[in-house]
């Protein structure tokens, strides 16, 4: 009866340290499942096996059907080249399954690489929409600063913000709310590094919020 008892104390052990290890920001997705390509649509949609038309979770990229914003074909192509040519195709769920329109939201990764990255490093990743707190948003905005400033794909003409040599010492500053949000889509608040009273048109110590 001890030893039972001292396996099962063992075993609660294990598991609370288990859960203690994996609960953090990037464990937040779920598990990944492969899926077949049927049709690509554009940038940040597509067609899959299993879940049907599917929303790329995260990103928004230029329009290129009903109506064409530039990059919006060069997104388009990227994206149905790397979906065609793909030796697996995985999806990975994270918060809310559907949106309005009944498309499947996900992360979309393409043979181990995810593919939303991938997008924004090229530059052609126009905006986020921002429902919840997703796993890897964090470093997909640093990947955006870093586009912005390299200057690569829709933001070839943007002036982006000049990063100071020390970020703890010199944050970066905003001219407008719609710099702002393309590295804080949720907008920040009055102790944040990069808040200003200007950007604060409410009065309620929060910038730029939507």
């Amino acid at each position: 009866m001890k030893r039972l008892l001292s396996i099962i104390f063992t075993v609660a052990i294990l598991s609370s340290s288990l859960f203690i290890y994996t609960n953090d920001a990037q464990a937040m997705a779920g598990r990944k499942f492969p899926v077949k390509v049927m049709k690509c649509v554009d940038g940040d949609t597509a067609f899959f096996t299993k879940v049907g038309i599917t929303r790329f979770l995260y990103i928004d990229t230029p329009e290129s059907t009903n109506e064409i914003e530039p990059y919006g074909v060069e997104a388009a192509a990227y994206t149905c080249s790397l979906l065609s040519n793909a030796k697996r195709i995985e999806l990975q769920f994270d918060g809310p399954l559907k949106d309005k329109y009944d498309r499947t939201l996900a992360w979309v990764w393409v043979d181990g690489v995810l593919l939303q990255r991938n997008l924004i490093t090229m530059g052609y990743v126009e905006k986020f929409y921002d429902f919840g707190d997703y796993s890897y948003e964090k470093e997909l905005m640093k990947l955006q600063m870093q586009a912005q400033q390299k200057k690569v794909g829709i933001w070839s003409s943007f002036t982006a913000p000049t990063p100071a040599p020390s970020l703890k010492s010199s944050p970066l500053k905003f001219k407008n709310c719609s710099e702002l949000r393309r590295v804080y889509p949720r907008g920040v608040p009055s102790d944040h590094p990069s808040y200003e009273k200007y950007l604060d048109r409410d009065q309620d110590n929060f910038a730029c919020e939507r």
